[in-house]
């Protein structure tokens, strides 16, 4: 430990910030902190850019488009394609996929060591509030800075074993030809629609109604309808009692609305994620979490200890990527470049890769009507067949939400969006959003024709 005493009063710390976890958020504060000429260090034990680029939105957006491919050349048949045969090699898509996850992991080390941040392998641990131990070293630094991220987690049932998480899904030899992704969050909608276009028999099974039950319930249950008619088999209001493994096949027992036995090659735990935060040793500084199990932070990334701070999906804010870059590098700028701010986290808009695109933004018409009351709450809806599946006769269709405030000059509380072009559709709004847009603005713009987005102001 390189702790030098300057006098009775102040020290001189290895580092003015030390990161704990090369995700996300972590990798932004600290090349920020850098910029403004702090002595920085990360470290991480697996591989720089975190759940993000490792295993979780570059491979299942990877996966999206080998399987947009697919449905599209189903298109293209309309427009004069000839058909030809083709199957999709999982092996060809996983290396290609390795391929590109290892260049941005190479990418990341690049900034960090262009920054001038030191770099440690391995797990971090608090010694106390200045101190940590890693790679064999104890190392000092006047700010702290958790960025962990968080984990999959499992039910706890019998056979919880022979699962794998999204974690794991990437490293299977094969595409599972029969899969079930047991939960109802983002990350196992956007892996059963993917796998289910890619050929593979899948079932979700989910506890409550409708998938996604924290999004609005109208376009939980369009994005549910059209998986159900593109082949996913959804079991609502069902549980897995236990699973056994007979040969190179599961038998999952089930319970709910649907009691049979469910044979697979895998299983695809969806459960909620948690913080991750075992191996910090948090109890040797005594941080305090949430009744979650999250770090406890204020809106400007201060725990309770007044030089360790924490960011991302280790708190309980929005666990975005996005939300985790921006609260690492208001962080730095309060901190290290005389910049204080906060993050505002409302209007954050969220990608749904499920089949067909998802995305929303702002408030869903439950939270609204909560919120402002039923009589001021407008919901405005459409749903049209874009120009692009006319030629094929296909029944895909788009859908668009508008959730207004009658009482408050009509402006727009949500947009929520499923077809072609949502997720770009709906980083733009939300922007218009955030300034405070009303339906007369939408309703006086002029759109592009012919387009998905022009059916906006006509909602």
């Amino acid at each position: 430990m390189n702790l030098l005493y300057k006098n009775s009063m102040t020290f001189v710390f290895d580092y003015d910030l030390f990161v704990i976890g090369a995700g996300s958020g972590g990798l932004a504060a600290a090349i920020r902190a850098a910029s403004y000429g702090a002595r920085v260090a990360i470290a991480e034990q697996y591989k720089p850019g975190g759940a993000c680029v490792n295993y979780g939105c570059i491979p299942e957006k990877l996966l999206d488009y080998a399987a947009s491919f697919n449905r599209l050349e189903q298109v293209a048949v309309s427009y004069g394609w000839k058909e030809c045969d083709r199957h999709f090699d999982w092996s060809c898509f996983a290396t290609a996929k390795e391929k590109h996850i290892q260049q941005l992991n190479q990418v990341h080390l690049h900034h960090l060591q262009d920054a001038g941040v030191h770099i440690f392998e391995g797990q971090a641990s608090f010694l106390e509030a200045h101190t940590v131990s890693v790679a064999g070293h104890q190392v000092t630094a006047d700010k702290i800075l958790i960025a962990v991220g968080a984990k999959p987690n499992k039910l706890d049932i019998p056979g919880i074993e022979h699962t794998i998480t999204w974690h794991e899904l990437y490293h299977q030899a094969h595409q599972p030809k029969r899969l079930a992704i047991v939960g109802a969050d983002p990350i196992g909608v956007k892996i059963a629609g993917s796998l289910n276009a890619l050929g593979s028999e899948v079932t979700q099974i989910i506890s409550d109604d409708y998938i996604l039950p924290t999004f609005d319930a109208e376009l939980c249950n369009v994005i549910q309808d059209h998986m159900i008619r593109q082949g996913v088999t959804v079991l609502n209001r069902t549980q897995v009692k236990a699973i056994e493994r007979m040969g190179d096949r599961l038998h999952l027992a089930l319970s709910g609305d649907t009691s049979d036995v469910l044979t697979v090659d895998a299983v695809l735990m969806d459960a909620r994620r948690t913080p991750n935060l075992a191996g910090l040793q948090l109890e040797n500084i005594g941080l305090q979490l949430t009744t979650e199990g999250a770090v406890r932070v204020d809106e400007f990334s201060r725990t309770t200890h007044t030089n360790v701070f924490a960011i991302g999906d280790c708190t309980d804010r929005i666990p975005l990527t996005p939300s985790a870059i921006a609260q690492g590098r208001a962080f730095a700028d309060t901190e290290f470049g005389n910049k204080p701010h906060a993050v505002q986290l409302a209007w954050v808009p969220i990608s749904l890769s499920s089949h067909p695109e998802a995305a929303t933004v702002g408030d869903s018409e439950a939270k609204a009507r909560t919120m402002f009351g039923d009589d001021a709450i407008e919901c405005y809806r459409t749903e049209f067949r874009p120009l692009l599946y006319c030629l094929a006769g296909t029944d895909a269709k788009t859908f668009l939400k508008l959730v207004v405030n009658r009482h408050d000059s009509d402006r727009v509380l949500g947009v929520h969006m499923v077809g072609d072009g949502a997720v770009e559709i709906i980083q733009t709004l939300a922007i218009a959003l955030k300034l405070g847009a009303t339906k007369h603005d939408l309703d006086t713009a002029i759109g592009i024709h012919p387009s998905s987005a022009e059916e906006l102001f006509s909602a």
